[in-house]
Formats: C-alpha cells, sequence, structure tokens
C-alpha cells in the first residue's frame, strides 16, 4: 500500500511535466540589432497625402501590388499597366474605367485598406 501511495503521486507528476510545454528561451539580443530600426518593407507604407496619379502615387501602387520587376514592365500610368493593377487586384478591382479619377480613387482607398490590414 506504501509502495502505491508513492508511485502514483510520483507517475502524476511525471506525466504532467512531460505534457506541459516551456516557452522556449528567448534570443539574447545582439548590439548590431539594438542600433538599426526595423524599416517597413517597399511598399508596406502608404505615403501621406500624394496626388492622385503624381509619379510618387504610381510608385506607391507599383511597390504595393508588384506590377513592375525592377523597372521591367509596363511604364506607371499607362493602360497596359492600368490593366495590370486591375489583374493584380483581381474582384476587388474597381468597376470604374481604369486610369480614370474615380478608378485612381478607388485604388488607392482598397490600397490603404490592404496596407492598414497587413
Amino acid at each position: 500500500m506504501r509502495f502505491l501511495l508513492t508511485v502514483i503521486p510520483l507517475t502524476a507528476a511525471f506525466i504532467i511535466a512531460a505534457c506541459s510545454h516551456s516557452e522556449p528561451a528567448a534570443p539574447e539580443a545582439s548590439p548590431t540589432a539594438a542600433v538599426t530600426t526595423a524599416s517597413p518593407a517597399p511598399g508596406k507604407t502608404a505615403p501621406a497625402n500624394p496626388a492622385l496619379g503624381s509619379p510618387e502615387w504610381l510608385a506607391w501602387v507599383d511597390k504595393t501590388l508588384a506590377v513592375s520587376d525592377d523597372g521591367h514592365g509596363p511604364a506607371p500610368g499607362s493602360d497596359e499597366w492600368n490593366r495590370a493593377v486591375n489583374t493584380k487586384l483581381g474582384q476587388e478591382a474597381p468597376q470604374a474605367s481604369p486610369g480614370s479619377a474615380e478608378w485612381q480613387q478607388a485604388v488607392d482607398a482598397l490600397l490603404r485598406t490592404r496596407v492598414a490590414t497587413h
């Protein structure tokens, strides 16, 4: 009887210890990590208030949707580029005429919503 009173609590303690998970140790910060600041990925922050259709806005849309590949691709703002933006947006693409002021406003609102939630 004494054996059972000793073995059962020890067995229960071992099972509980084996089933519980421990948190991994936090990595130690290197001195260089403290000096550098993390910057957001290109295209992942919306520019403050660029004019719709401006070169800054077109570059932001291009980076956010990855329309061009390192400068290879349609010229930002061209009809081909506007169609590529619509293709990248898929079902969310604005119904307005690509390149129109209404289309640019809808693309801007959609991308700002995407950037804010990702």
